[in-house]
Order: C-alpha cells, then sequence, then structure tokens
C-alpha cells in the first residue's frame, strides 16, 4: 500500500499549487480520501475531504473558497488545487485514505509533502 504525495513547493502570497496523491495496493475507490496538513508547532488538522464517487466534500473553513480537492478513481488520484496561498498555508500536506464499514475502519497514510508561502 502506498500514498504519494507531490507538488508541493514553494511560493509567494496569493500563489497557487496542485498538490497529487497517487494510490496504489488497495482498491481506491471504495475509500474516503482527506488532504490534512501540520504546520511548525501546530497540531495535525483537516483540510479537504472527498468521499467515494465524490459524493460528498467538506472543507476547513480556513480553506473554504480557496482550495478545490477533487478525485480521479480512475487514476487512482486525489487532488488538492489550492488558489490564493496565505503565509499560515506553510504546512506539510498528507493524504489520507480511510474504508468505512460498520462501526470499523481502516486507513493508510502518505510522507506527505511540504508547501511553504512566503515573500
Amino acid at each position: 500500500v502506498q500514498l504519494v504525495e507531490s507538488g508541493g513547493g514553494l511560493v509567494e502570497p496569493g500563489g497557487s499549487l496542485r498538490l497529487s496523491c497517487i494510490a496504489s495496493g488497495f482498491t481506491f475507490r471504495n475509500y474516503v480520501m482527506t488532504w490534512y496538513r501540520q504546520g511548525p508547532g501546530k497540531e495535525r488538522e483537516l483540510v479537504a475531504q472527498i468521499t467515494k464517487y465524490s459524493a460528498t466534500i467538506a472543507y476547513a473553513d480556513s480553506v473554504k473558497g480557496r482550495f478545490t480537492i477533487s478525485r480521479d478513481n480512475a487514476k487512482n488520484t486525489v487532488y488538492l488545487q489550492m488558489n490564493g496561498l496565505k503565509p499560515e498555508d506553510t504546512a506539510a500536506y498528507l493524504c489520507n485514505a480511510n474504508l468505512y464499514w460498520g462501526a470499523s475502519s481502516r486507513g493508510y497514510w502518505g510522507q506527505g509533502t511540504q508547501v511553504t508561502v512566503a515573500s
């Protein structure tokens, strides 16, 4: 099982980045996919989540209207389009996959990709 994030980097405030997370080793289309982030000295927080077949999408209040999550089940990939980036968006962004059945769940994490927003 692997989740491999890419697309991070250094960007100026107001800029854009598109993160990708490519999954392998499990049935991607059955999993809820979530982007989390963890900034320096901060707790990990949920950024955006998308259910299988994109039925439900949710965002943290801090990114609503600026970030867009999407998925391509044919490519086993989830994306995070980030526009209007702010210095407070600086963090390691991690991809998470979770499968839920009844009261049980199984999840996987990627290693993360660093996003730095600075002049």
